[in-house]
């Protein structure tokens, strides 16, 4: 960098940090409105500032020494000190001001002018009833304690004190099953709770198996963490480990987070779940096989009967050697694969999936019957990363391209539409970087044709725009391919208008109906057969290529039921109707 652009940036304007409220009332102060007198000093050589929480008792005298309020009990008052978090609650601008120059354990006197206390314009804090907010008081205050605090509610109802950090990022959440030591006490230190002894507290995470506002602190700690978590009594609702919370104002929550087991809702209904049974190596997700990898597991694949019956065991059925498989080509089952992106190296996992997405779509083994929901054990021991690209020749790309293509391929014909959009997609990406060199080597490439293969697996998923901008790109880099694309976008316009027209056909009068009056519609095959949601997704309406060229080909037979999402939009008695993916309908 030259002289010149470092005195350039050097004199860049740095951007202004947003002014808060707690800065405008600041700049009320006037000279001789706060003053403070030191008691009995402090220790240490922090003072407390914005994001600390501070503990703190509180005595306003009049000037003349008599008790106005106090925390104290000594002084008429509950014995309880006042806890706030600077920057976050609402404060008398006095102390706003005062309580940051003070030491832990230091006892100050504030005078305060009517303006630093009750007697501010706009003062946040309503004051006391019958108290002399007119008048110049004394503030005596004791700062108990103070750290940083994390705000776990924005209403400051949940507040967490780190006592000791934990290890790894990873904090438990809804439905993880959770261990740790909690004891609680009163906001007057009565001891009301000691579950620090035996077994950790066992609880899973969204279940209501401990009070709301311990379960939002304990979903911001990490393991090993231990912190001491603040509830008040909106947040302190009944569990089986309190049972009665009534009476308490206020809870401090002791906890040490011992361990938790990573539960995973895959499709989030609560059908296929992964449960981590022993941890893998390095951190979730980074480490993990996301993209398409050469996986090796040990899996036991049980029934979920009474007996859970083991119908496959690669140590067993397999003598001891792993499973190896390509992910993202359709191998295994959808399940399977699905929580095996999500393990890392080492990892255990216990699975339990439904029947869709185990072998009712898949080669199903003999001694599992259809409709069986199974249980996985999996065990993670490795995989590898697909060859990078980077640094290879025209021709071992193309290589590579049409092995992707081959499989691609495969998968459309398999019915496996998504992952096969998947690897045109791959291909699509990667000849980004690729730059021919030949004219030869330029004809090669653009006879790839993977714009048309995607083309076709969007217009099968019923994914019209997306294929119409598949095939008129094809037309914008190669026109050459101008008749290929062509005629798939006149295909597509048909497919689109079949659509259209079976959906109003359905539909017809669907919208005479009275009010309350409930009307279904069926989707039909040509043949006049209902087509179910399963129909739709197995079979296909177009086959895709053969070697390197696409195939054009007539409409089936006019048995043949034709895939795609019903995606139609119609006024109909000032009311716009979309049906979306529907294999029945219901309006009321």
């Amino acid at each position: 960098m030259s002289l010149d652009e470092e005195d350039e940036q050097s004199y860049v304007p740095k951007k202004k940090k947003s002014e808060s409220e707690d800065d405008k009332r600041r700049k009320k102060i006037v000279p001789g409105s706060l003053m403070k007198a030191l008691m009995r000093p402090g220790g240490g050589e922090s003072n407390p500032s914005d994001g600390d929480q501070v503990i703190y008792h509180c005595t306003v005298r009049t000037l003349d020494g008599v008790v106005v309020e106090s925390t104290r009990s000594e002084h008429g008052g509950k014995g309880i000190p006042i806890r706030n978090v600077l920057g976050k609650s609402k404060m008398i601008l006095g102390l706003l001001e005062g309580i940051p120059t003070m030491l832990k354990g230091e006892v100050a006197m504030f005078k305060m002018m009517p303006q630093m206390h009750y007697g501010e314009e706009d003062c946040p804090v309503l004051a006391p009833s019958s108290f002399p907010k007119e008048d110049d008081l004394h503030f005596e205050i004791e700062l108990i304690d103070f750290s940083k605090a994390k705000v776990v509610s924005d209403d400051l109802g949940v507040i967490k004190k780190v006592i000791d950090e934990g290890q790894g990022w990873e904090s438990p959440r809804e439905p993880y099953e959770v261990k740790a030591w909690i004891s609680a006490k009163t906001v007057d230190g009565k001891l009301i709770l000691s579950h620090t002894e035996g077994e950790p507290f066992f609880f899973t995470f969204g279940k209501c198996e401990v009070p709301k506002g311990l379960e939002m602190g304990i979903g911001t700690m990490t393991r090993k963490e231990k912190a001491v978590i603040y509830v008040t009594n909106q947040y302190l609702t009944p569990s089986p480990l309190l049972p009665v919370m009534e009476g308490y104002g206020e809870v401090h929550f002791e906890v040490e987070l011992v361990h938790f087991i990573q539960v995973r809702d895959v499709l989030g209904d609560g059908r296929l779940i992964k449960r981590r049974l022993h941890d893998g190596e390095g951190e979730f997700p980074m480490d993990c096989p996301l993209h398409d990898s050469l996986l090796r597991v040990h899996y036991k694949g049980m029934l979920l009967n009474k007996e859970k019956t083991v119908f496959y065991d690669t140590r067993v059925d397999n003598q001891g050697t792993p499973l190896e498989f390509n992910s993202g080509e359709g191998m295994v089952p959808e399940g399977f694969e699905m929580c095996i992106r999500l393990m890392l190296p080492g990892e255990i996992a216990l699975v339990t999936c439904p029947p869709d997405y185990a072998y009712d779509k898949f080669s199903r083994p003999p001694n599992v019957p259809e409709g069986a929901h199974v249980q996985w054990e999996i065990e993670l021991l490795g995989f590898d990363m697909p060859k990078d690209w980077t640094g290879l020749d025209f021709q071992n790309i193309m290589d590579e391209a049409e092995k992707i293509r081959v499989t691609g391929n495969r998968l459309f014909k398999e019915g496996k539409i998504e992952l096969a959009k998947a690897k045109y997609e791959k291909v699509l990406r990667e000849f980004n970087h690729v730059n021919p060199q030949t004219d030869e080597e330029g004809k090669v490439f653009l006879d790839t044709r993977a714009l048309y293969r995607r083309g076709m697996a969007y217009m099968a998923a019923g994914d019209f725009e997306e294929a119409r901008a598949d095939f008129q790109m094809m037309i914008k880099v190669d026109k050459s391919s101008e008749p290929d694309a062509t005629v798939a976008l006149a295909k597509l316009k048909k497919q689109e208008q079949e659509v259209e027209r079976k959906a109003r056909k359905q539909f017809k009068g669907l919208f005479d109906k009275k009010p309350g009056e409930i009307a279904e519609a069926q989707v039909e095959d040509r043949a006049g057969g209902e087509i179910t949601g399963e129909d739709q997704k197995n079979e296909l309406s177009e086959p895709l290529l053969e070697g390197n060229e696409p195939r054009h080909s007539n409409e089936a037979d006019g048995s043949r039921r034709r895939v795609g999402r019903i995606f139609s939009f119609w006024p109909s008695g000032g009311r716009i109707f979309a049906f979306l993916g529907l294999d029945r309908c219901t309006i009321l």
